[in-house]
């Protein structure tokens, strides 16, 4: 697992961000500053420095479910109430092919992307966001204790909460635990024809995992229809994970367009990865 980046500098002073409903939308706007410490930016495997942006996206106040899933697709996933955005993509492919479709997983073990305590780090463009468990906010926002606790929106209108759920979905009664995602690393050797990249699937490719229906708490999407204390007749919502996929990776509803990225987010220029996905 690659050491993180300590969270010792302190949160930029003029970190804003505003939400408000407009209509049946609701609009954030933020400049996209962390409110909490992070790593050094730049730092020996991120040399990009946190500088402000100017976010405004809308999301729907009611959202429904798409027909079918819809793959997060080289775009942010949502947005934390404090204006930093989750965006669990990577740049980074087999052999620097985007049509390998090996893509690299940025809190996987293959070389370190300079994510700090936080799971964030930088982009090229200066902006700092999350790739999983944003843990200095969900400290403060769940007061240190374990309960169901709202991070931010997806980019389709749902909630998102950190790590916890009530163990029956249904029932605010009932007790909180850690949710486990579905996924899980798939068993044998990656295909090594056509110059894939073989190996023992270990995680280092997001690739490396496969849903498996029942054997965790969340869908395929990453969440689950339950009620929770802004929800208590009950709503879907997506929760981020320990394990993968952290932040997830496919939309229960059709993301807004506000959130779609011209020209993707770059490379993170991270040191290479290795020329093999593991050692065979």
């Amino acid at each position: 697992m690659v050491k993180p980046v300590p969270s010792t500098q302190a949160a930029p002073a003029d970190a804003t961000v505003t939400i408000t409903i407009e209509g049946d939308k609701r609009v954030i706007t933020a400049n996209g500053l962390p409110d909490h410490a992070t790593g050094r930016f730049p730092n020996r495997d991120n040399p990009h420095r946190i500088t402000a942006q100017r976010y405004q996206f809308t999301v729907p106040l009611s959202p429904v479910p798409a027909p079918q899933p819809v793959p997060l697709v080289r775009q942010p996933f949502g947005i934390a109430l404090n204006g930093v955005v989750f965006d669990p993509g990577t740049a980074e492919t087999w052999q620097n092919d985007r049509d390998s479709g090996w893509h690299y997983e940025a809190l996987g073990s293959a070389f370190s992307l300079g994510l700090d305590t936080n799971h964030g780090h930088v982009q090229p463009s200066g902006a700092y966001h999350y790739h999983g468990i944003p843990v200095a906010l969900l400290e403060r926002l769940s007061g240190g204790r374990p309960g169901l606790t709202l991070l931010g929106w997806a980019a389709d209108g749902y909630p998102i909460y950190g790590r916890w759920g009530y163990r029956d979905a249904r029932d605010a009664a009932t007790e909180i635990v850690v949710l486990r995602s579905s996924y899980r690393l798939k068993s044998g050797l990656r295909p090594t024809s056509n110059g894939q990249p073989g190996c023992t699937y270990d995680g280092v490719f997001i690739e490396d995992f496969e849903f498996v229906a029942g054997s965790g708490d969340l869908d395929a999407c990453g969440g689950r229809f339950g009620v929770s204390p802004e929800f208590p007749k009950g709503t879907y919502h997506y929760v981020l994970t320990d394990d993968f996929p952290f932040v997830p990776r496919l939309f229960y509803g059709t993301p807004d367009p506000s959130f779609a990225r011209r020209g993707g987010p770059g490379p993170n220029n991270a040191r290479r990865p290795p020329p093999r996905g593991n050692a065979p």
